[in-house]
């Protein structure tokens, strides 16, 4: 396969050489690669725009995750489970993936356990379904009546679990509604944990948080840090201006228990997700990428997916951001390496 290849790359080693404390530094000033204090970008590439592979259009990436063999593994909204090489970020195998009756899904999250198995989320119902590499259903987990699509539930369709992320040690697993449910407050997505505890065991509702997005944003994807916390992607598109994309960093430690609260508005006796904001990506540097319809920054387009591709000492991150092209002619396939530098607890 010949792949059209745009690669940007920066030195980006002033913006995150060492991990910021709690407070800013005295010099603030833009810096090369730098985002915002606590984050910087490395490169981009649109490598993969427009292409195929094996048969398969290559795109319409909703999730990102690394592989037990060091690997990207990639999911698509479209049914398509990619493998992809860490670095060049070729891909290496395709798997479509169905329902329990052979329909497609529609994917939007993705974590891969120690066995190799893949979770994989659908805001069609939504489901949260266990398959193995090669594609085969191996369970589903629960999900609460509430968060089911109307009328089964108060979901809207095309507006439930848009992320998917396994905590630290693998028991708790989380998963983000990109909306809210009927009768919740404007803005407030509920995030659902499961929990098992130990690996032999699958894993069984847990409590459930409220999480208050941006004005006009949603949630495309959440990622554990690592050490309990969760990094959260909200974005909004704006015809005629373009994407709006922030990374927020978020705790849920002192947040409320909702699973039994019918309806969030922000009433008092609940406590929201605390979130703060580490960078707004169209504060970061252009690289010199191009656009296909206007943006506020060209660098921006619809970015669904994220994972940790490694850690560093003292709170430092390593990102792997795609975009959903979505087929579209007007949007691209673009994947951005960002570094991060994580506030203390």
């Amino acid at each position: 396969m010949r792949l059209r290849t745009v690669l940007a790359t920066v030195t980006a080693g002033l913006a995150v050489a060492t991990c910021l404390g709690a407070a800013a530094p005295a010099d603030s000033r833009p810096r090369t690669g730098s985002c915002s204090p606590r984050v910087s970008i490395d490169s981009y590439s649109d490598a993969l725009d427009k292409t195929e592979f094996q048969g398969t259009f290559v795109g319409n990436f909703s999730a990102l995750a690394v592989d037990t063999d060091g690997g990207i593994a990639a999911v698509s909204d479209r049914s398509e489970l990619f493998g992809l090489d860490r670095v060049s970020l070729r891909p290496t195998s395709v798997v479509h993936l169905a329902d329990e009756k052979g329909a497609q899904l529609d994917s939007e999250g993705l974590v891969v356990e120690r066995d190799g198995s893949r979770l994989i989320s659908s805001e069609i119902e939504p489901s949260i379904r266990r398959y193995s590499r090669e594609g085969a259903i191996l369970g589903s987990l629960p999900v609460p009546e509430a968060l089911r699509v109307a009328p089964a539930g108060r979901a809207t369709r095309n507006l439930t679990f848009e992320g998917l992320t396994l905590g630290p040690g693998g028991r708790t697993l989380v998963a983000a509604m990109e909306g809210p449910i009927a009768g919740d407050g404007a803005g407030i997505m509920r995030l659902q944990t499961w929990k098992r505890y130990s690996p032999k065991q699958d894993f069984r509702l847990d409590e459930q948080y409220a999480y208050r997005a941006d004005a006009g944003l949603g949630i495309s994807e959440t990622t554990a840090t690592g050490d309990g916390r969760l990094l959260v992607l909200e974005r909004g598109f704006t015809p005629g201006i373009g994407n709006t994309v922030r990374l927020y960093l978020a705790d849920l430690r002192h947040a409320t228990d909702v699973s039994g609260v019918e309806y969030v508005t922000g009433q008092d006796g609940v406590r929201l997700v605390r979130k703060t904001l580490l960078a707004d990506l169209a504060d970061c540097p252009s690289l010199g990428a191009p656009a296909k319809q206007p943006q506020p920054n060209p660098l921006l387009d619809n970015i669904e997916a994220m994972a940790v591709t490694s850690r560093g000492p003292g709170g430092r991150i390593h990102l792997l951001l795609a975009s959903d092209d979505n087929q579209n002619p007007a949007q691209i396939t673009r994947f951005y390496r960002l570094s991060v530098c994580l506030p203390q607890h």
